[in-house]
């Protein structure tokens, strides 16, 4: 008896394996739908001894098509508006045509990434 015991456990055992697996699969399918949830989520990596990657800026003018002029701004305390710092530079709006003019409203907030030599950010209109 006790070997059919000790079967039984692993049995068990084998069955709640696959129940997890098929579990974690679901999660999968669910975080890899694209357009169920209405989930905007942005993410920066920076290396070690590099420095920062991207940053927070707000579209000052439309240069030509999908390239905005910008400016860098420093977020300051909640209920206070961020401040421009430096100078305008251009930023390509991934989230618009290449060929046709672009229509994002001045004024919009956006996290600025380089890429290459390209200055890149996704805002949809």
């Amino acid at each position: 008896m006790h070997e059919s015991e000790n079967y039984s456990t692993k049995e068990s055992a084998v069955m709640s394996k696959q129940a997890n697996i098929q579990n974690n699969q679901q999660e999968l399918e669910r975080l890899g739908r694209k357009g169920s949830l209405p989930i905007a989520e942005k993410s920066v990596i920076v290396s070690a001894g590099t420095g920062a990657g991207s940053w927070a800026a707000k579209v000052k003018s439309l240069s030509s098509y999908n390239v905005y002029n910008v400016r860098i701004v420093e977020i300051n305390e909640a209920g206070f508006e961020p401040a421009e710092i430096g100078q305008n530079m251009q930023a390509y709006n991934l989230a618009e045509s290449f060929i046709a003019t672009g229509s994002l409203a001045v004024g919009t907030y956006v996290v600025v990434a380089k890429v290459g030599e390209k200055n890149i950010f996704y805002a949809p209109v």
